[in-house]
């Protein structure tokens, strides 16, 4: 390499904007410079991508979604099953298996001691089955709602037990109750007058009992009326809950709005107070920070499937937005504080808005990973809440130069020390923050539900 080369080499990572492609070395760059080439990879320079598992067998082309962790197995769930990987040595991921069982959009949970997994159907089926076939919310003998397998044996799942819920469960999260009891509170929208099991006005979710030991007992034990007054604008159910155990709280990204929720009785949980924003069209999901004083949105700008990454859409819409808790038990509010949105535009072939990410667990610091579908994989702190800063990225180019194809990062998140990334056609990634802070790398969790979200200690 000649000195000039290594000067810019230099230069460029500690600039932490190296730009590292499928056909090699490019040389400095930004993600802003230029557009990348299809599936042309980049990053910057304290990110290292370690492994891609490409989508494979049964599930070969089925869209992916989200993931859910417990000790050295990740699940990945998508439209038509889930993988079990074994993520003993992160750089080396492998499938432990591949469970076939159709049904959008297959969000997963995971029980605290792994033996229980927990899936969400959002696509009215012809039945509960995993042979069941796509039908119509119209038809009053489909179904849609939470599938319970037992994945005891990571190598050979065993279908448990479905149960129906209002509007299928777009998502769930999983909420601990008592030594032998979970909950999943089970969120889902889209009401229809035509639709017998996703009647009007649903400003409710649903919350599903597990007896733990005995799964198979699992059931809907009430539907609580979140939004007595039919809630702000388009609200009409919730897209996302996050629980925070350690204060019997959750954030709700409620459609129309932001929810502070009271869970100190699980089974019936209600709103203490909620926000609206004129630049969120979709609120989606929420992240605590570590210590439930602070709170990020996210707005789904376009459902997922729009180009919102660029100079027209602009920084404040289909971003983040950063709240603080402010006040005292029923007296809390949320205060906002900025805006978040990747700095790199994407191309008009590209969708990419705000999506799925959780806390990295540093200390003394406020940091996220999250991702941005075809705009990648983000890594942001916003330990100053009012001026929130990328601090790394990965991203690939675009599925097509002439077309917009749904792809890119659903998923990222954070666990035991390295990020793992679901992307809906290139299967999962993984990826390590190098120069992280250590009180983040010495936290070890047996679990990970991203959507409950538990105090850190390092």
């Amino acid at each position: 390499m000649a000195r000039r080369a290594r000067r810019a080499l230099k230069a460029a990572v500690l600039a932490g904007v190296l730009v590292v492609t499928s056909f090699g070395m490019a040389g400095p760059s930004t993600a802003q410079d230029r557009d990348l080439d299809v599936d042309e990879i980049a990053h910057s320079a304290n990110v290292k991508h370690l492994a891609n598992i490409p989508r494979q067998g049964p599930l070969a082309e089925a869209t992916h979604s989200d993931l859910a962790f417990y000790r050295d197995y990740a699940i990945q769930g998508t439209y038509a099953g889930f993988t079990i990987y074994d993520i003993k040595n992160p750089r080396k991921p492998k499938i432990v298996t591949q469970f076939a069982c159709n049904g959008g959009q297959g969000d997963p949970t995971v029980s605290e001691d792994g033996r229980l997994l927990f899936v969400s159907v959002d696509t009215p089926q012809s039945d509960p089955s995993c042979t069941s076939t796509n039908s119509n919310a119209a038809n009053p003998d489909a179904w849609e709602g939470i599938r319970i397998f037992d994945i005891s044996d990571k190598r050979h799942p065993k279908y448990v037990k479905s149960v129906r819920t209002d509007c299928g469960s777009h998502t769930h999260t999983y909420v601990p109750g008592d030594r032998d009891t979970a909950y999943l509170y089970i969120s889902s929208y889209g009401p229809s007058p035509t639709f017998p099991h996703c009647q009007p006005p649903h400003d409710s979710i649903s919350i599903v009992e597990v007896p733990l030991r005995h799964p198979d007992a699992a059931s809907v034990i009430a539907t609580p009326v979140l939004f007595p007054d039919g809630g702000a604008g388009a609200t009409a159910g919730c897209h996302d809950i996050t629980v925070f155990p350690a204060k019997k709280l959750a954030a709700g990204a409620c459609m129309g709005e932001g929810a502070l929720i009271d869970i100190s009785d699980p089974t019936e949980p209600y709103v203490i107070s909620s926000a609206t924003d004129d630049n969120f069209a979709f609120w989606h999901s929420a992240t605590f920070t570590n210590d439930g004083n602070r709170v990020v949105f996210t707005d789904e700008l376009g459902g997922g499937g729009a180009p919102t990454c660029n100079e027209e859409i602009g920084p404040n819409r289909g971003a983040d937005a950063v709240y603080d808790i402010k006040g005292e038990g029923d007296d809390r509010r949320l205060v906002f504080r900025s805006y978040f949105k990747i700095p790199r535009m994407q191309q008009q072939t590209e969708n990419c808005v705000a999506h799925n990410g959780s806390l990295i667990p540093a200390k003394h610091r406020d940091m996220m990973v999250q991702s941005w579908y075809q705009g990648g994989v983000s890594i942001f702190d916003f330990t100053d809440p009012d001026h929130p800063k990328e601090i790394g990225y990965f991203e690939r180019g675009p599925l097509s130069k002439d077309t917009l194809q749904l792809g890119g990062s659903w998923s990222a998140y954070w666990y035991n020390g390295y990020i793992y990334s679901s992307d809906i056609t290139k299967g999962l990634d993984v990826l390590q923050l190098t120069g992280a802070p250590n009180s983040a790398n010495r936290v070890h969790l047996d679990f990970l539900n991203p959507q409950t979200q538990y105090v850190y200690t390092s």
